[in-house]
Parts: C-alpha cells; sequence; structure tokens
C-alpha cells in the first residue's frame, strides 16, 4: 500500500484544513474589528481586501502552511482563446490552498455585502453567490464557503431576508439554517455572516 493514499484519511485532512481557512476568516475578521478598518460605506472588495490582508499577516497561516490569494481566476477550458479571453473569466473572491502529501486541497470564498432594508443586495447574495456555486454556476466545482459582510441592521435580519426571496422563489428546501448552511441537491453550502454595525 505504500504510495497509496487513503480517501478517508484525504477527507479528514481536507476538513481541517477548511476549518483552519474559516478560522483564519473569522480572526481576519476580529482584526478589522480591532483595528476599525473596515467603514460601511466600503464595497465587498475593499473589505476582502482588508480581510486578506489580515489572513496574510496571521502567524497560523504561515503555521498551517495555507497559501492566500484574491481574485483568483477561475480557467475556462471551454473559453474561446483570443485576445482578452482571461479578462471574461469568472473570478472567486479568495483561494485557499495547501498541500498534503503530494495532494493539493483548494478552498474558496466568495463575499457579498450584505443590509437589512436593501432586498437588492439579498438578491444579489442568491444569484451571485448561492447559484454560482450550484450546477451551471460559474464556481459549481470549486468547494466553498459564502461570506455576508453585515453594513447594515443584524445578521438574523439579513438571513431572514434571503430566506424570505428563497422562499418566494419556491426554494423552501435551500433556506438558511440556524447554523448558516444551506442545502441544495448538488451541495451543502456554508455561510459565515459577519457584523461590522456597532
Amino acid at each position: 500500500m505504500a504510495g497509496n493514499l487513503n480517501p478517508s484519511i484525504f477527507l479528514s485532512i481536507q476538513d481541517i484544513f477548511k476549518k483552519r481557512c474559516t478560522t483564519l476568516f473569522i480572526e481576519a475578521y476580529q482584526t478589522s474589528i480591532l483595528n476599525k478598518s473596515i467603514s460601511l460605506d466600503f464595497e465587498e472588495n475593499d473589505i476582502t481586501a482588508i480581510i486578506h490582508n489580515n489572513i496574510d499577516e496571521n502567524p497560523k497561516r504561515k503555521k498551517w502552511k495555507i497559501f492566500t490569494n484574491k481574485e483568483d481566476y477561475q480557467f475556462d477550458k471551454k473559453a474561446i482563446q483570443i485576445k482578452g479571453f482571461a479578462a471574461k473569466s469568472a473570478r472567486i473572491d479568495m483561494r485557499y490552498s495547501t498541500f498534503w502529501k503530494n495532494e493539493e486541497c483548494k478552498y474558496y470564498a466568495e463575499a457579498k455585502n450584505l443590509k437589512a432594508n436593501d432586498s437588492g443586495l439579498k438578491r444579489r447574495y442568491i444569484t451571485t453567490g448561492i447559484d454560482n456555486f450550484l450546477d451551471g454556476g460559474k464556481y459549481f466545482d470549486c468547494e466553498g464557503f459564502l461570506v455576508g459582510y453585515i453594513l447594515d441592521g443584524t445578521i438574523s435580519q439579513c438571513v431572514e431576508g434571503i430566506n424570505k426571496l428563497l422562499r418566494k422563489d419556491k426554494r423552501e428546501n435551500e433556506i438558511i439554517g440556524e447554523k448558516h448552511f444551506s442545502v441544495h441537491q448538488e451541495k451543502e453550502i456554508f455561510h459565515l455572516f459577519l457584523n461590522y454595525v456597532n
């Protein structure tokens, strides 16, 4: 059996890796709160840039040998390769990666701004967030999680608003549950909500 990788061990390593990635994201958020580096009028890319920098500076990232980059372009093998094709590729906000026994683990994060009183942002969270991780979406082949930057209201108000829209779309089975997971036909998605209000 020398040289063969036991799939159950690899899945266990992947789970540890995912938890570490989420931990790095949460700690980066906490650093951004301590440093008061986020303004409520920031665009989501502004917030993600600060979060990414905080992740990059976290000593745990180096200890865990996790590499990150923001704005990760997804290569489309079906795209006609003519001048400018790469600029039209889908981009996901952040990619984490590490190697374990010559196997690469990747985990992705896609972030969206949310406001309790802005149904357009909640709709965008569904169409360019949740739906992009599902079959036919830009990130279907990506294992990852969604982040909601709360810039107005509370986490529960934003989750209720998203779930209301999902119900309106007759997607009752896909609502975000208490532990912030949503279950879809193709996969389960973790939602990390970070409140920047007060």
